[in-house]
């Protein structure tokens, strides 16, 4: 019997996460184990926690369970409660494996020596770049930090270059973002490590004396397109989603990659990790490396857009740019953990 169960997260062991994990909600929509193999030998079941939403992944369980024979549970809920919920439970976790929403709850886990590291044929699979600097979780999915903008208000040549040109005068009342929103906050954690905290305050404060506050990112982008305002910061894949249901034509938005290494083309992904403590190890690598397959890789840029990132996969999104096209920060992702200092930050320049 096949059991997709829906478990509720422990919304008060978020509390436990505030120095790790940010508070913020994101609103998005095979490698190396031989699958027989790996599931000789255990009990045949699965215990997911699962941060991204069920209607999202729950069809993509389904084909899990088909091509490895297991049965699997999972418990929903947001990406930073089931990581508290990891934390407080610790060893005794029912859980085999983590499916973040984003690289700093699993960067959080792995400090603590909450994951296991994986083997050299999986890791292998996805660039350095996209996967933990301990070894202990992959990326399965990638979505890039992009300025969106108006075409018949802004002209291509007055783009900024570098986020810092967006808090330019000419730029006043004219620029969307979202504050409370993970990937966000995501952005502004490494704005941190990379720039510093004093020029990541400079900067927050100032946008929020002539920026404009949304809840969400598709927001932004509607407000873009309608030439409410000209400029917003937004992940890459509400864009391309936007332009396969209205048609790329009929948008005024268009996508401005910003080059450099600018912190505002920040890479972030979702991944997997398996539990140190879990007694299921062969079927929980079954798992992930269904999760870096071909299919389950096509199927995320297939339901939201996203860049596949196990290697040989190309996206067949029409008009997305080559993932080794962007020009994004350096960056360790597992340090996106620090995001409680991003949230003191953020309440240092009055944004939340």
């Amino acid at each position: 019997m096949r059991r997709h169960r829906r478990t509720a997260a422990l919304t008060g062991a978020a509390v436990l996460l505030t120095t790790l994990v940010a508070c913020g909600t994101d609103d998005s929509p095979g490698s190396g184990t031989d699958t027989d193999e790996a599931t000789a030998g255990n009990t045949g079941e699965l215990t997911v926690y699962s941060g991204r939403n069920e209607e999202l992944i729950a069809p993509l369980i389904t084909r899990m369970e088909e091509a490895t024979g297991l049965d699997i549970t999972v418990r929903y809920g947001d990406t930073a409660e089931l990581a508290a919920a990891l934390l407080e439970e610790g060893d005794r976790t029912e859980a085999d494996l983590f499916l973040a929403q984003d690289a700093g709850a699993l960067g959080a886990l792995s400090r603590e020596g909450l994951l296991r590291e994986l083997p050299t044929e999986t890791l292998e699979e996805v660039d350095p770049a996209f996967r933990g600097s301990a070894d202990d979780w992959v990326g399965v999915s990638g979505r890039a930090r992009v300025v969106v903008w108006n075409t018949e208000n802004v002209e291509e040549s007055e783009l900024p270059t570098s986020y810092t040109e967006l808090n330019d005068p000419r730029w006043e009342g004219r620029v969307g973002y979202a504050p409370t929103n993970a990937s966000f906050q995501s952005f502004v954690t490494a704005l941190r490590v990379l720039e510093g905290e004093d020029a990541a305050l400079e900067w927050l404060t100032d946008l929020r004396e002539h920026g404009e506050v949304y809840e969400r990112n598709g927001a932004i982008l509607d407000a873009v397109d309608a030439g409410e305002i000209d400029l917003g910061l937004i992940n890459h894949y509400y864009w391309f989603a936007k332009a396969a249901e209205e048609g790329e034509e009929n948008l005024d938005a268009r996508l401005h990659f910003l080059p450099g290494g600018d912190p505002g083309s920040l890479i972030n992904v979702a991944g997997v990790g398996v539990t140190a403590s879990d007694d299921r190890e062969q079927a929980a690598l079954a798992a992930v490396d269904f999760l870096l397959s071909e299919e389950a890789q096509l199927y995320f840029a297939d339901e939201t857009k996203e860049y596949p990132l196990a290697a040989g996969v190309t996206s067949p999104v029409e008009g997305l740019p080559p993932l080794e096209s962007i020009e994004a920060p350096e960056i360790d992702l597992t340090d996106l953990d620090s995001l409680e200092r991003t949230l003191e930050l953020l309440r240092e320049a009055g944004m939340v």
